[in-house]
């Protein structure tokens, strides 16, 4: 049985989009077909709450593009999960935001993490979401590499060297025994990181796409009982 699953970068950098197309494939089963989409207007990268806003129209979009090409399952891949909410009221498939995706990875392999992000303004997104889905107390530690996003993409070198060093640190000082990586652009990243420090280092987008296997696996869809059925027409 095949799996098609639609990964969406919220942010318009096809760099990026491409670089987290391959990191979802490689971990992909043999009969799971990525697609790697992002909108044609937006934010170039998705550094704040403004950011988030801005995104949601172009993920909705491409939900429903998805939907129709039914697919059997969307990831959001940036890690302040933007629209995932409403994103699931226009699907049926399931949809994984990559935040909750590497939460629930985490807690299956050690009690504690830390996540390792990028930007410091976006550590309180962070704390927000580790709130809503109940992840707080098993949350050790945010640390920040303090590069903007898009320097994933245009300084590989140096900011492997940062996110390596912060994982380094995380590992040592913060008391945990897995390390989660607070964006979609550092999931290229994740395995080398993982290798040199020999401790896991989860990265969501890898996370969700092995969720949606799961859950078409057992049949399972988004519930449209409750507050995920379809949106009200108007």
């Amino acid at each position: 049985m095949s799996v098609r699953i639609q990964v969406i970068n919220p942010n318009t950098c096809i760099e990026m989009t491409q670089a987290i197309g391959k990191a979802a494939e490689k971990v992909a089963s043999p009969n799971t077909q990525i697609t790697a989409v992002s909108p044609q207007n937006g934010v170039s990268s998705i550094e704040g709450h403004y950011d988030e806003a801005i995104s949601a129209i172009g993920i909705l979009e491409l939900v429903k593009q998805g939907k129709d090409n039914q697919v059997d399952g969307h990831i959001i891949a940036c890690f302040g999960d933007p629209a995932l909410h409403a994103a699931r009221e226009v699907a049926s498939a399931p949809v994984i935001g990559i935040a909750e995706a590497a939460f629930h990875m985490a807690t299956l392999v050690a009690t504690k993490f830390s996540i390792v992000t990028t930007l410091s303004r976006t550590k309180i997104i962070a704390e927000h979401l580790l709130q809503q889905y109940g992840f707080s107390a098993h949350c050790a530690q945010i640390r920040c590499i303090d590069l903007p996003v898009l320097a994933l993409e245009n300084d590989k070198e140096v900011a492997y060297i940062k996110l390596l060093e912060c994982c380094r640190m995380a590992k040592e000082q913060d008391g945990i025994g897995v390390i989660v990586l607070g964006c979609g652009g550092m999931a290229e990243m994740a395995e080398q990181v993982s290798d040199e420090l020999g401790i896991p280092v989860i990265d969501g987008v890898r996370a969700a796409v092995k969720l949606i296997e799961g859950l078409h696996g057992m049949g399972l869809k988004t519930s449209k009982w409750g507050d995920y059925n379809y949106p009200i027409e108007k």
